[in-house]
């Protein structure tokens, strides 16, 4: 056959017009949250005063492969989607790799990430329910703009609380929120009951996602015509995210191809669990082994350092509990720059995935070798990457040059979820030699998981 394009690209009728739900093809379903109150199962009452009630519908969903995307969804998914397929001809020959690898790129839109993807979602049905708007929290930034973005377009107000210390290092995401009519406030703050709490047993917190988290679910149930909305973790989000999973194999059939490894960085779950939606149902089929990889910061281990426990999602303690991979929910991850990482838990289904073999590995990686990497890969390909992405991209780069010491010509596809152009203090650390990195002792470890709730008879 001929040569394979750089760039693979789809045609707009070609966007899904469903949202694959894996967890109608688990083989074993990950465990029910629980309500905090009664530690029972949660059902749609309990979760209705938080989200809106058709994603609770979502979340609860295990029956359905495949879930209708609203045509008004698809319509604005036409302004950056489909997102093209790349195949990475000159980071291979820097490499010197037999190697083929593939990238899905989603940095194509203003919010410069995936999570595009979901937020515009989420604020479509807030919008069908009639709400004011939403509150909801922030890393790096990218889901904070991709809300503000999707509010801005349905309509709606956005509060969101961005964790301090991404808030301090990129104030240009916090001018872009602003732009399209959101509110931001640095997490932990003194505006909620939970961040009052925080900074009186921590005053010089640089804050976490689990804390932004408390914030503004606190704002949410206490504020009238408004519902709480996640970027990450839930299972809703996965089923939003499963557009790049779904268009990639489109894209890669187009060209004959199939990966043998399938990687993706991994905070909270959503930009793996949607690389690897349609990967994953082969696998659950038993039609193709392709082996998947989770890569996470190693100074916020909870996939390969964690427990798998039911466990809070939020710091506050006032969000379901959550069978997860899981650091505890009281877990400070350390200043990193991968702001999006920087969460003490897990996706449940990717922790199901995981602890059922299904995903292969989770690899830790230090923040000074995922620089070497993205500095590598932008020199080659021409695009700066989230630092997120770039944990995906050093792995990626690893398992080339296995190939090159074996010789073998393994297909790699990783997901680059988005750009690094807010992250340039970062890449200036790093150029600089001013650049650390931390990882966390067993000790420092030791505090968040005594601090995970011991449940007689289910735990």
């Amino acid at each position: 056959m001929s040569k394979i394009p750089y760039r693979i690209t789809l045609s707009e009728e070609e966007i899904p017009k469903a949202w694959y739900n894996v967890r109608a093809d688990m083989k074993t379903d990950h465990r029910p949250m629980l309500n905090p109150g009664t530690m029972k199962p949660v059902i749609e009452s309990d979760l209705t005063p938080v989200f809106c009630t058709e994603l609770v519908k979502q979340e609860l969903n295990v029956k359905d492969r495949f879930i209708e995307i609203p045509e008004e969804v698809r319509e604005y998914y036409k302004m950056f989607r489909p997102s093209p397929l790349y195949r990475a001809y000159a980071l291979e020959k820097a490499l010197g790799t037999p190697a083929k690898i593939y990238y899905k790129f989603e940095g194509g839109n203003t919010s410069g990430s995936h999570k595009l993807n979901s937020a515009i979602t989420q604020a479509y049905y807030a919008k069908q329910q009639g709400l004011k708007g939403v509150t909801t929290e922030t890393g790096a930034g990218q889901w904070g703009t991709a809300l503000s973005m999707a509010c801005n377009y349905m309509g709606l107000d956005c509060k969101i609380f961005m964790v301090k210390v991404s808030y301090e290092q990129k104030p240009y995401r916090k001018a872009v929120m602003e732009t399209y009519g959101a509110s931001i406030i640095a997490s932990p703050s003194n505006t909620t009951n939970i961040g009052r709490k925080m900074l009186a047993d921590h005053p010089d917190s640089t804050g976490s996602l689990g804390t932004a988290i408390s914030e503004a679910v606190e704002v949410a149930v206490s504020t009238e015509g408004y519902r709480y909305v996640l970027g990450s973790v839930l299972n809703q989000v996965l089923l939003h995210q499963s557009v790049i999973g779904l268009e990639s194999k489109i894209a890669m059939e187009k060209i004959d191809e199939y990966p043998d490894i399938v990687i993706g960085c991994a905070g909270g779950g959503s930009n793996l669990g949607g690389l690897m939606s349609a990967f994953m149902a082969d696998k659950l089929s038993g039609k193709a082994k392709p082996y998947f990889i989770a890569v996470e910061p190693a100074s916020c281990p909870s996939m390969t350092r964690g427990r798998f426990a039911y466990d809070f999602c939020d710091t506050g303690m006032v969000t379901p509990l959550a069978k997860m991979y899981t650091l505890g929910a009281t877990f400070i991850p350390s200043s990193n720059h991968a702001g999006g990482l920087r969460y003490h838990g897990m996706s449940p289904i990717l922790s199901q995935l995981y602890h059922d073999g299904y995903i292969d590995e989770a690899r830790a990686v230090e923040q000074t070798s995922v620089f070497e990497a993205a500095k590598l890969f932008a020199k080659a390909e021409g695009i700066l990457p989230a630092p997120e992405s770039a944990h995906a991209i050093r792995v990626s780069i690893d398992e080339a040059l296995k190939c090159k010491e074996t010789g073998e010509s393994k297909t790699i596809l990783f997901g680059l979820s988005g750009t690094g152009y807010f992250d340039l203090s970062a890449y200036m650390a790093y150029n600089s030699g001013t650049m650390t990195d931390y990882i966390p002792t067993d000790e420092d470890l030791q505090t968040g998981f005594d601090m995970i709730p011991k449940i007689p008879g289910i735990q």
